[in-house]
């Protein structure tokens, strides 16, 4: 699975890991990922989409047809 959300480019960062004697060590932190089917009504067929929880969101917001339209405009094949 990519590490990277579809709708927002998410992807992982890096945080410091810090101990009890405030030595400082760099992590990974992984975005809320999950694979989501959307059903497009124009194309009659399931897209799987890898999403973040935020990108979810913004699917339920303006809508799953208008957001893949955005992902395809940027070269992302869906």
């Amino acid at each position: 699975m990519a590490k990277r959300c579809m709708v927002t480019g998410k992807g992982p960062r890096i945080a410091h890991r810090v101990s009890h004697s405030h030595r400082r060590t760099k992590k990974r932190v992984l975005p809320n990922l999950q694979v989501k089917r959307y059903w497009l009504p124009s194309e009659r067929r399931f897209v799987r989409l890898t999403v973040s929880a935020k990108g979810m969101r913004i699917i339920d917001r303006r809508g799953v047809e208008r957001v893949v339209a955005e992902i395809r405009r940027r070269g992302i094949r869906v």
